[in-house]
């Protein structure tokens, strides 16, 4: 009986120990089945599945050579050289290296040697922007888990041209200043998904629900409303000015007052978009025309002459008294020309650009005594809301700055702002701003916001201009106060330079000559020369600004701007092919 016992207990004890094996297995195949369950779908991934970027080709960006489309920037086939760890053998890194850095040269990443040891990836990048030439001497040494990513990047067939409008494309593929920054996410198109299962020879498996294959979409291609044409010839213009003045710095601004549309954007110094990494001085890849707030001067006194006859209080033969000085509160303000005194015109005034005719216009906006809180609400409307200073235009480039117009409910909005803002100090305004708000000046009254764009190309080659641009405002200044502002213009500048426009056009404009403001004052070793003014025959049919500037020089409009103006709008003449007043 007692050996019977001793049986049962064995059997007893060898099947509870069965039964705690069993226990064991179950709770370790829960535990790696279940709990573990992604973690180990994770590594099978990683084993079985190659997933591959296609990046999307960027959008080319095109000007016009008068109204055909010509690219502008264009794309570059390169490709990147990369490699599979997980399947390379160790023994063959040595070569795979030195193939790679003697081929690629500087394009090879550094520490090749690391990114070949991480073989917990599949993808290490060795080399970047290799040419095709190059491509084609490393495919040739047949290395096992080298492999080649087709690439593109950015080609400037015309050099430097129109380098601030357009930016470059920085290292990490991201569009930075100008065209290139504001409208990245057009250019840049979506990326495509090529995944595979593989087998342990690393062979896809054409079957599969985890196979992807997600086309990518390429970039828009953009056609600028710059004219290739007048962006040449305005550089050269341009830089010609600079070197017969001896200043350092100066911008144009050329614009279709009818559409908003800008022609030519040029800024000196510049640089060139394919070397932007040899740039020294970061302030090359701004563009001043619409990132650079200055007081403009003296081409302000056409908006406060505009303000004036829309609002009914003066016309250009209309007069005052001039003593070459006026008394605002506690400030005096006098003529930078002198001797112009007694009763004289408003047109006058402008001719010889008065500042004493432009602080009247003002006080004429009120009590024709005071510059009141309501001639200020008037001036503000005009300058701020209608000609829009002192506000950001919207144009499609990156860095455009705001300036700044007081408001004549700000404490700093007070008749001594207001005086000094009716002859162009006080606000901060951009060269787009001004050259925008005088073209709704001088079109008939119609404020269109600026713009760089014209159309675009689609993937079969055809050119889609966009719809004509509408105006954002209608009636900033009545049609009468257009023609009125545009004849004063005309006899000022005819009046002032009598030889410099070709004979049987309307053209007309206005000097300004800026202070600057150094350390909280007026500085009187520095001014900044501007001139704004148009051209055509029966319409306006451009706009053209100039500015030339320079640490410690004394620019002037007159002598300094308006001879590139001369040169330039002479030349538009000739290149749009207006015809002549009959």
């Amino acid at each position: 009986m007692k050996l019977e016992l001793q049986k049962g207990s064995r059997s007893r004890v060898l099947a509870g120990l069965l039964f705690a094996i069993m226990g064991i297995f179950v709770i370790r195949l829960f535990y790696l089945q279940i709990i573990q369950h992604d973690y180990y779908v994770g590594l099978a991934d990683t084993e079985q599945i190659k997933r591959l970027e296609i990046p999307a080709e960027r959008g080319v960006i095109y000007a016009l050579d008068g109204d055909k489309p010509v690219q502008l920037v264009m794309n570059e086939t390169v490709y990147t050289v990369f490699a599979d760890p997980q399947i390379i053998e160790t023994s063959d890194h040595s070569k795979i290296i030195d193939v790679v850095r003697r081929i690629a040269g500087g394009n090879a990443r550094a520490e090749l040697e690391g990114l070949l040891a991480k073989k917990e990836t599949r993808y290490q990048v060795l080399a970047t922007k290799v040419s095709r030439v190059q491509a084609e001497k490393i495919k040739a040494e047949s290395l096992r888990g080298i492999s080649f990513q087709k690439e593109t990047q950015r080609v400037y067939p015309e050099g430097a041209l129109a380098a601030q409008v357009l930016g470059f494309v920085n290292f990490e593929g991201k569009g930075t200043y100008g065209v290139e920054s504001a409208l990245n996410d057009r250019l840049k198109g979506t990326k495509g998904l090529l995944q595979s299962v593989v087998d342990v020879a690393d062979v896809p498996l054409t079957i599969g629900n985890r196979n992807i294959n997600t086309p990518a979409v390429n970039g828009d291609n953009i056609v600028l409303s710059i004219d290739r044409n007048v962006q040449s010839y305005t550089e050269q213009a341009l830089a010609a000015g600079l070197a017969r003045t001896g200043a350092t710095k100066g911008s144009v601004l050329v614009m279709n007052p009818q559409t908003g549309k800008v022609l030519a954007m040029a800024n000196l110094p510049t640089y060139k978009p394919a070397e932007f990494n040899k740039v020294e001085d970061a302030a090359a890849f701004n563009n001043d025309t619409i990132s650079a707030p200055y007081e403009p001067g003296s081409d302000v006194k056409t908006f406060t002459m505009a303000t004036g006859i829309d609002k009914g209080v003066v016309k250009a033969d209309d007069t005052f008294n001039n003593t070459d000085y006026i008394t605002v509160d506690d400030r005096t303000i006098t003529n930078a020309t002198k001797g112009k005194t007694g009763i004289i015109t408003f047109q006058t005034a402008l001719t010889w650009s008065l500042n004493t005719g432009f602080v009247t216009v003002a006080q004429r906006l009120g009590d024709g005594k005071q510059i009141t809180k309501s001639a200020r609400d008037i001036m503000y409307n005009y300058f701020h809301d209608r000609f829009r200073l002192g506000q950001r235009t919207g144009i499609e480039l990156d860095n455009e700055a705001k300036g700044t117009v007081i408001s004549p409910d700000d404490a700093d909005g007070n008749a001594v702002r207001y005086s000094n803002m009716a002859f162009g100090q006080g606000l901060d305004a951009t060269m787009i701003q001004v050259t925008a708000g005088f073209s709704s000046i001088i079109n008939g009254g119609n404020y269109y916001k600026p713009t760089i764009l014209n159309g675009t190309i689609d993937q079969n080659g055809d050119y889609k201009p966009d719809a004509a641009p509408q105006p954002l405002e209608k009636g900033v200044v009545s049609a009468s106060t257009s023609n009125q502002i545009r004849e004063m213009t005309h006899i000022a500048r005819v009046s002032s330079f009598p030889s410099a426009d070709k004979p049987g056009y309307y053209v007309g404009g206005k000097t300004g000559t800026s202070q600057v403001i150094i350390n909280g004052q007026y500085s009187d070793r520095e001014t900044v020369g501007t001139y704004l003014g148009y051209g055509g025959s029966d319409t306006s049919e451009y706009v053209i600004m100039v500015q030339v500037s320079g640490k410690d020089k004394l620019m002037q409009g007159a002598r300094d701007a308006m001879p590139i103006f001369t040169d330039l709008s002479n030349w538009m003449i000739n290149y749009l092919k207006i015809q002549p007043k009959g």
